[in-house]
Order: structure tokens, then C-alpha cells, then sequence
């Protein structure tokens, strides 16, 4: 009878480390699956060095920092070019347009292009002022614009560059951009 209670005893304790040891390997397993999941989930990070202080979108409206911010990027993108890179110049300024403008930009763009295709001008912008308006969704950007024909810079004339703007939802794209007369703002597409 002892002995009965003895096995009886001894097959209770390893059922029950038979059952911990499944339980473990399950755990164990949906640890590992849990491990390799969250290694191959891709990730998207954001890193803008040049940034101030932390920024947040809102989608009720542009926050003065942001606009500044895009401006300053795509004024250095606009108004810097050269002739081996005025494909994707144009190409990187419609992927900016907003979709409802773009045709107007292109064409402004192509202008250009067809004007500089093949010949040795290039211009580059030194900026030296910026105005934002977030509730009118405009910037100004003012400098020097110099152009330089070959390796000769020929002319470097103080010139100030409107950019207008779309906001919706939190994607703020190009509506157009222009050189300011005297006279009045220039609203079309390209200078």
C-alpha cells in the first residue's frame, strides 16, 4: 500500500513538472516570436538636426516655426540651380507643388529650363531675411541672388522671393513662388 501511495505521489509531482515544463516551452516560444516580430517591424524616425526646439503639427493650422522652417528648405532648393541639375530641380519643386497648382508651377519651371538647358549659367541665393505669415499661408525670402556665368560671378542683385503655400490636414506643399516687384507680389509660378 506505501508503495501504491509512493507511485501514486510520484506520478501527481511529474505530471505537474511535465505540465510547468510545456507551459515554459510555450512561453518561451511565444517570446522568441514575440522577439523576431518586433526585429523586423519597420520603424520610421524623423531626424531634423536642424531643428530649434521640439515641433508638433496641428492640423487646425501651420505654426510659424514649421512654415519658416519649409521655407527656408525649399528657397534653398528654388533658388539654387545649375545646368547639370535642372531635371531634378524641377522634378524635386513639382514633388512639392500641391497637385491643384502643379500644372501652373510646371510651366513656369519649363520656361526656365528651356532657357538655361545647355548653357553655362548657374545661380545660387545667399539669404539674409525671411517674413512668414502662417494665416495668410506666404513667406518672403530676401538675399542676394548671384548668377554665374562659367566660373564668373557676373551679376549679384538684391532680390526678395515670395512663396505661396497650401495646408491640409498636416501636409503643407507649394502653391507657387515668384520674384516681388516693386510694384506688387508676383504670384505665379517661378522666377
Amino acid at each position: 500500500m506505501d508503495l501504491d501511495l509512493a507511485h501514486d505521489k510520484a506520478q501527481r509531482v511529474l505530471r505537474q513538472r511535465n505540465w510547468l515544463a510545456g507551459i515554459v516551452v510555450l512561453l518561451a516560444a511565444g517570446l522568441a516570436v514575440t522577439f523576431t516580430a518586433a526585429q523586423s517591424r519597420d520603424r520610421e524616425v524623423v531626424l531634423v538636426p536642424t531643428l530649434r526646439s521640439p515641433m508638433t503639427l496641428s492640423s487646425s493650422s501651420v505654426s510659424r516655426e514649421y512654415l519658416e522652417m519649409v521655407t527656408r528648405d525649399v528657397a534653398a532648393l528654388a533658388l539654387n540651380r545649375s545646368p547639370e541639375t535642372l531635371t531634378w530641380w524641377m522634378t524635386t519643386i513639382l514633388d512639392l507643388t500641391d497637385e491643384k497648382d502643379r500644372g501652373e508651377v510646371k510651366k513656369g519651371l519649363m520656361k526656365i529650363v528651356a532657357e538655361q538647358q545647355g548653357s553655362q549659367i548657374s545661380q545660387f541665393f545667399t539669404p539674409d531675411m525671411m517674413t512668414v505669415d502662417p494665416g495668410k499661408l506666404t513667406s518672403e525670402v530676401g538675399g542676394t541672388l548671384h548668377t554665374v556665368v562659367a566660373s564668373k560671378d557676373v551679376t549679384s542683385e538684391r532680390r526678395t522671393f515670395r512663396f505661396r503655400w497650401r495646408y491640409n490636414g498636416v501636409s503643407l506643399k507649394l502653391a507657387g513662388f515668384g520674384m516681388v516687384t516693386h510694384a506688387a507680389a508676383a504670384p505665379g509660378a517661378a522666377q
